[in-house]
């Protein structure tokens, strides 16, 4: 990847990285498909990268770090909230290569089977993605494998950034799309490729609000994370990588509450049977809930990020 410096742009990750990223993982990855849709007296448009090979756009990043990268003989190790760690196993696992995926204790069951299922060595570390990180940190150093962090290394970013360069070639009208935000890898990536030709809006959790914080306090910051969407947006604080894109090409910064998600993920299943998890219905949670009011006319596009979810949680009472 290009250095920060090596000439002016928007940041450490340049479009033509991504698009050579997306040359690199073609026919490993979906062309995920958009769905237009009348939801609660909206007119948006989804992208369903929910229906990503890894159930996430994290397969994206996962591919482009190992295929750009040469691999040891330890194979590659990743520190996980549960999603990057599945797209890394997934895609070490279709090149022939050892995956060790640390992730919290309190991981859900249901991504702790998806890792195991697919080959990984899990490991269990801490109560959070940073307890996690630590000990895949250790590991790493012991070991000598190679190290694909979850959202902060040009390559995952340039990954991700494919998502944004396949959406605008789908939907070329769109003047909006609302990202839920983690650790900001898959908006970082955004940001690279879009660079304010379209309206970028950040949509976190109150429970996890890690680039809201970062926006007031003028760099990233550590925050204590929460809620029912921590297990993919729980980052404490994020990347380096991405900040200064946000700070140059985003258009909003908006939190929503757990109960707005659980709202989002509902409709997304009563109106479309589209399964997602709580980070993956974020970023609709704020059209639904108004913390993001679009103006009249205004084309927008809702990411819908992710669907490893339990299926008995779409039919259980709303709480």
């Amino acid at each position: 990847m290009a250095d920060a410096g090596a000439r002016p742009g928007a940041g450490i990750v340049w479009r033509d990285e991504i698009a050579a990223a997306a040359e690199r993982i073609a026919g490993r990855v979906r062309i995920t498909p958009c769905l237009d849709l009348a939801l609660e007296g909206h007119d948006l448009t989804l992208k369903l990268e929910c229906l990503q090979v890894s159930g996430t756009f994290k397969a994206r990043g996962a591919f482009n770090r190992l295929l750009s990268a040469r691999v040891p003989a330890a194979g590659v190790a990743a520190a996980s909230g549960g999603n990057h760690g599945i797209a890394v196993a997934l895609a070490a696992g279709e090149l022939g290569l050892p995956a060790h995926v640390f992730v919290p204790e309190t991981t859900p069951a249901a991504k702790q089977a998806r890792l195991r299922a697919l080959g990984a060595q899990v490991r269990l570390a801490g109560q959070d993605y940073a307890g996690a990180l630590a000990a895949c940190t250790d590991f790493r150093a012991a070991s000598g494998a190679l190290e694909s962090h979850a959202y902060d290394h040009p390559a995952t970013l340039a990954g991700q950034g494919t998502l944004a360069r396949e959406w605008q070639q789908q939907c070329p009208s769109l003047d909006t799309v609302l990202v839920a935000v983690g650790g900001g890898g898959l908006i970082g990536g955004m940001l690279a490729w879009y660079q304010g030709s379209v309206r970028v809006v950040a949509v976190e959790s109150e429970g996890c609000p890690t680039l809201h914080r970062a926006l007031a306090a003028g760099a990233p910051v550590s925050v204590t994370v929460s809620g029912v969407a921590a297990d993919s947006l729980g980052a404490r604080q994020v990347g380096e990588l991405m900040f200064p894109l946000a700070q140059r090409h985003l258009a909003a910064s908006v939190l929503v509450s757990d109960a707005a998600i659980v709202q989002a993920q509902r409709a997304l299943w009563a109106a479309a049977r589209v399964a997602a998890e709580p980070g993956g219905a974020t970023a609709l949670a704020a059209l639904l809930s108004g913390a993001y009011r679009p103006a009249p006319g205004e084309r927008v596009g809702v990411l819908v990020c992710g669907a490893n979810v339990d299926p008995a949680a779409l039919a259980a009472p709303a709480p």
